[in-house]
């Protein structure tokens, strides 16, 4: 979630949802490129993100909300659409990164994960709230993709102006970052912290309350804290990536605009937006190259700053966007995560908005990376790239995005494949099935079938058969589609060849008698 501009008492009427992105630029001219999201656990230089090679990543990716609300899971679990075919989306439209927000009461013993379809999620009956991040970790892992965790919230009831409230402390704050850094460590799928989400200002200056940054008060400067935190969480786990967004304004405080004196009035920006006081004030962590700072930037359907009705409208926007976070990039200090942005696209300077946007981020490997905000169709003031559906994809705001997105390595948009089908030879591969689960009336399973043959498989397609009054009720990792008795797995569009000596597994849930696939065939090969 984020806040606006700091513009009086009027700050406190407005509730609104945030979005995100990520800075991963260049420094050389002639960067070593990795493909998608790269080797190992990433660092930075300069104003760069970099692999274990030390070859340039752009992180382009998604928020997925809602482990941070009163169903502290994922949302959108409720819905038709499998939470791996949500993932499988992602990756295929080219998102290779996704930001998780949570709340510490996710993270407590005895969390319970609720608003999850159990007859299309059937393996996160049960779960804890952290076993469902885990599973999901594990399968964006599997198609290359990249995980941020979010600290969003100290509770699900909303956000707060500081990093600790009354009933969540900074030493709770720190210990469940060092608890999620221990949990995750070995796991490169997991990059970083993102350790607040969107301090800002509260109170009126001169009695100001909220987050500061570089006032020097250790109960309310943001960067001192950032600083406690991040070398808390490497003190665990060393490869970790610390993403510090901004403040609203650097005071901690709202102007007092009743007085009539608009001399000392403060410049303010979004909630986490301004980082005009951390090239003055820097972040100090004990590992070097750890460091990523990460603004948020909305348009007019969170809220109508006063640069939108700007005569000079859109030109005026890349000199508010250096003041606030790009000069850190631009002056080579540390690379940007813009951990959020995001519109509903209604108000046609919002479209405007997001174009000029993502070309002040760059093209190409180089450019900034970014998470949007978000997957979710459920944002208010933002809407999401899925549609209500939770499956189909809102094309305008995608268009927009597609030409800066990096896939997923192993995961993501490809061209048609060239050519026809390859198929092995007679006998040229085996298959394996596992059933996962059993319910009344259905059963959830994984078939494997791995290609035993010498050359590639490209398209491939697995079918097989199941007895009379066995249905196919969802299915994963391919398009899963059933005629009478005979189901066909066909290949998605982001993973089209099937090498040889490469396997697939393909999930599904059925409706009917658990039965084990029978006359299981690649490509018209029975295995």
């Amino acid at each position: 979630m984020f806040r606006p501009k700091a513009l009086g008492g009027a700050l406190t009427a407005l509730v609104t949802v945030a979005a995100g992105v990520f800075l991963a630029a260049a420094v050389s001219t002639s960067p070593a490129v990795a493909a998608g999201t790269g080797t190992g656990y990433l660092h930075t230089s300069g104003n760069q993100i970099v692999d274990s090679t030390g070859a340039t990543v752009r992180l382009t990716g998604i928020n997925w909300f809602g482990m941070e609300t009163d169903n502290k899971t994922f949302h959108g679990l409720w819905s038709n659409n499998p939470w791996r075919g949500q993932l499988d989306t992602m990756a295929r439209l080219g998102y290779n990164t996704l930001r998780v927000p949570y709340s510490n009461d996710a993270l407590k013993p005895g969390a319970t994960a609720s608003g999850i379809n159990d007859f299309v999620n059937p393996d996160l009956i049960g779960l804890s709230p952290l076993q469902i991040l885990d599973k999901v970790i594990d399968y964006a892992g599997s198609k290359g993709m990249r995980i941020i965790l979010d600290r969003h919230r100290p509770t699900a009831a909303g956000q707060s102006p500081l990093w600790y409230t009354a009933t969540v402390s900074e030493a709770t704050w720190i210990n469940d970052w060092k608890m999620l850094a221990q949990r995750y460590a070995g796991n490169p799928t997991v990059i970083g912290a993102d350790l607040h989400n969107e301090p800002h200002a509260e109170g009126t200056n001169p009695a100001a309350t909220g987050a500061c940054w570089g006032c020097g008060d250790t109960t309310r400067d943001w960067r001192l804290a950032a600083e406690r935190a991040g070398n808390a969480i490497l003190g665990v786990q060393p490869n970790w990536l610390i993403f510090v967004e901004g403040v609203s304004c650097p005071s901690g405080g709202l102007s007092n605009v009743w007085d009539g004196d608009t001399s000392n009035d403060e410049d303010c920006g979004w909630w986490g937006g301004n980082l005009s006081k951390a090239g003055q004030f820097p972040v100090r962590l004990s590992v070097t190259n750890r460091l990523v700072y990460s603004p948020h930037e909305y348009a007019t359907s969170v809220y109508r700053q006063t640069w939108f009705d700007a005569p000079d409208y859109p030109a005026n926007m890349p000199a508010i966007w250096d003041k606030y976070f790009g000069y850190l990039y631009k002056q080579n200090i540390a690379p940007i995560m813009m951990g959020e942005f995001g519109s509903t696209l209604v108000d046609p300077k919002d479209k405007v908005w997001l174009e000029k946007l993502m070309a002040y981020t760059g093209t190409g490997v180089t450019g900034m990376s970014f998470t949007y905000w978000s997957w979710n169709p459920n944002s208010g003031d933002t809407g999401g790239i899925a549609l209500d559906d939770w499956t189909n994809v809102n094309t305008a705001k995608q268009a927009i995005l597609q030409p800066y997105l990096i896939p997923p390595t192993g995961g993501g948009t490809s061209g048609p494949p060239t050519g026809g089908p390859t198929d092995p030879p007679t006998g040229a591969c085996t298959a394996t099935y596992r059933q996962v689960n059993a319910w009344q009336g259905g059963f959830q399973g994984e078939l494997t079938v791995k290609n035993t043959g010498s050359g590639a498989v490209n398209p491939w397609s697995v079918t097989w058969s199941w007895p009379s009054g066995v249905t196919l009720g969802s299915g994963w990792n391919a398009t899963v589609t059933q005629s009478g008795t005979t189901v066909t797995a066909a290949a998605p569009s982001h993973a089209p060849s099937l090498p040889a000596g490469g396997s697939v597994t393909v999930g599904f849930t059925a409706n009917g008698t658990a039965s084990a696939p029978g006359a299981v065939k690649l490509n018209g090969t029975g295995c």
